[in-house]
């Protein structure tokens, strides 16, 4: 059993895992929202010098996220009866943009949901928010204590001590000298069946209060989970978690997926005539095995299968390829062929006999995400022919094989050149431009245009590929989904896609619409027109986030600030300026305030029409909260954060 060597993630940050069914207050809340802990539900009645500390505190952590610090704790007040003591902390694999957004949401509803209460603590998926007038700070609580497990009990009798074994050394990972308070990782229990952990302690306590509220925990859940094949365990200042599905995102998960682009990037542009080439040459080898068909197969004298049957569900126009003449063409999937690694399995290139190239995307046989990867990829890739959309050429359902047989491009991924200090040369402002265009319009096809009304979902530069002559081709639907009807939104409360790109509502409430891929578009438009990853911007010199520097240069009439050094000597002003506009549009907090994408490529080809200038932005400022901290129905506005900025337009 492995399990990987983690990053510190922040204290109280994953805790919504535990409490998940156990503290939230109707059935109708978000997917974001866990719960929260009031202490006292009798209203109290609060000093003056306390509500004004609260206020100070809760301004005051908000702040620190707008700087993008995943985890702070402050004291304010000297008296007994007015200090308060608060702290919020964030995931460690989140982007300190939605750390801010979190963390300043957390402290508007923890005053809506805990009205004139000295304590209180709220939970959301990428963070927590707790307050109060005693001092908490490096206390572990082991009580009390929420438990609960799924419905599904395991198979194998053994996974329970299994499963104790991996999470005890988990523990030991969280609490050696390096004091990361948290660790997960994976192990295989055999049949191609993996398990998922993660253990947690709030990052204020030591090693030794963690070690013992994290013991306290794997006890109970010994007596109440273990045969269970999903559970959570946890107090106000650890947790455990373990299922059978990957919950986690770790810093190393987003370093695979540069790889993932890079690999991706390899996959794309052979001509219609492979598809010829490859049915001749499967019907060349077929006739050649039916005369050979006495003789022993081996390797130098292959067995040919026929054309497998397309599975009726998928109901596709495309053929299926023999998996005989993959292997082949592939080397049977030998490491010289091997590309690199993709989301959900590896990717190979292949050559065919008269010299064409493709690429083969060979989903992991074990992973049940790859599984629902492969049968979206198909089913919309197929039904979608668009040339700013990748093409997806086969696909091969074979010896529990499933195959993707695509275009092949040298050119690599977005990613690969607009986050490389070399690359990043070749693209000048009119490749860029080219960029954004061909991106705004392969989404518009998605969206408005297209056999099925598809939203992306995971839009981001490493899912961007560039053929021949740099233009950009959408790729990856394993996590698409297609509107029916009318229907213009859809909700889940399973949120699957890549931090720094996902819309907020998406992320804190699991809603997603066309407005989510727009948000998407908004953001990977900055990075174009800056050069840098947004996952990464927060801990540049600025000491913001990428959307609040963006947006506080429009707001100082400073925008080519923002532009990338290397574009100095090929920008047009007006058109650099036009794309900040249109993006700031596209990433306001509210989906409602952003352009569909038909508007955004009528504005990228407009120098004359007139833009409504952009309100709020997602994650992007920081905010106050008013004193009053009244949250009755007659006043339920009067705590809603207010903006600290003066101006939204520029100077």
């Amino acid at each position: 059993m492995e399990s990987s060597k983690p990053n510190i993630i922040p204290g109280f940050s994953m805790f919504f895992f535990i409490v998940i069914s156990f503290i939230r207050t109707s059935t109708s809340q978000t997917s974001n929202y866990v719960g929260d802990d009031c202490h006292n539900k009798t209203p109290q009645t609060l000093t003056s010098s306390y509500k004004a500390n609260l206020n100070q505190l809760l301004t005051r952590l908000s702040a620190d996220a707008s700087m993008s610090k995943h985890f702070s704790n402050t004291i304010i007040g000297n008296t007994t009866n007015a200090i308060v003591y608060g702290l919020y902390d964030c995931r460690d694999d989140v982007a300190g943009y939605f750390c801010q957004f979190c963390v300043t949401t957390a402290t508007r509803e923890a005053l809506q949901r805990c009205p004139n209460q000295s304590s209180a603590v709220i939970w959301y998926s990428y963070c927590i928010l707790r307050y109060s007038n005693k001092n908490y700070f490096g206390k572990a609580d082991m009580t009390p204590i929420w438990s609960g497990g799924g419905e599904k009990n395991v198979s194998d009798p053994t996974e329970g001590k299994k499963g104790e074994s991996f999470i005890r050394n988990l523990i030991e990972e969280a609490t050696e000298e390096a004091k990361r308070l948290s660790a997960w990782g994976e192990f295989t229990l055999g049949g191609g069946r993996t398990r998922y952990a993660l253990v947690q302690c709030s990052k204020d306590l030591s090693n030794v209060g963690c070690r013992q509220c994290l013991e306290a925990m794997l006890n109970e859940a010994i007596q109440c989970c273990e045969q269970k094949q999903d559970w959570q365990v946890g107090s106000t200042t650890c947790m455990i978690k373990y299922t059978n599905y990957m919950f986690y995102q770790s810093q190393s998960s987003h370093t695979a997926n540069k790889g993932v682009g890079k690999s991706k990037a390899l996959i794309i542009s052979a001509s219609v005539l492979m598809i010829v080439a490859v049915l001749c040459f499967s019907f060349y080898l077929f006739r050649r095995s039916k005369r050979k068909r006495d003789e022993t197969p081996s390797e130098s004298t292959p067995v040919v299968y026929e054309l497998s049957q397309t599975d009726s569900s998928l109901n596709t126009d495309l053929p299926t390829i023999p998996l005989l003449v993959i292997q082949q063409s592939t080397q049977y999937f030998s490491e010289d062929s091997k590309l690199g690694e993709g989301g959900f399995g590896l990717v190979y290139k292949g050559t065919l006999p008269d010299g064409k190239d493709f690429a083969v995307k060979r989903l992991s046989q074990t992973s049940g995400q790859g599984s629902q990867e492969f049968m979206n990829e198909v089913i919309f890739i197929a039904k979608l022919q668009h040339r700013n959309l990748v093409r997806l050429l086969g696909y091969c359902m074979e010896e529990n094989e499933k195959l993707l047989v695509l275009e092949y491009l040298p050119n690599s991924s977005l990613d690969s050149h607009l986050f490389n200090d070399e690359n990043r040369k070749k693209l000048d402002w009119t490749r860029r431009l080219n960029v954004i265009n061909g991106i705004a319009r392969g989404i518009l096809y998605l969206h408005e245009d297209s056999r099925l009304r598809v939203i992306h979902r995971d839009l981001k530069p490493s899912n961007v590929l560039l053929d021949y002559e740099m233009n950009p081709k959408i790729s990856d639907f394993g996590l698409a989904r297609a509107f029916e009807g009318l229907q213009n939104q859809h909700d889940t409360r399973r949120i699957m896609g890549t931090y720094g790109y996902m819309a907020p509502e998406y992320a804190m409430e699991g809603l997603f619409s066309v407005k989510s891929d727009v948000f998407s578009f908004g953001v990977i438009l900055l990075e174009i027109i800056c050069g840098k990853k947004i996952s990464s911007f927060y801990v540049s010199e600025h000491g913001q986030s990428l959307l609040s520097y963006a947006w506080n240069l429009w707001c100082e009439g400073k925008c080519l600030d923002l532009m990338d050094p290397i574009l100095e000597d090929s920008y047009v002003e007006n058109e650099v300026l036009k794309c900040i506009h249109i993006a700031l549009l596209c990433v306001q907090e509210d989906a409602a305030d952003r352009p569909t994408m038909s508007t955004v490529v009528v504005m990228l080809a407009s120098d004359t029409m007139s833009f409504p200038m952009p309100s709020r932005l997602a994650f992007s400022v920081g905010r106050k909260v008013t004193e009053d901290l009244s949250t009755s129905k007659d006043s339920k506005d009067a705590s809603i954060n207010e903006m600290t900025l003066s101006s939204i337009k520029p100077r």
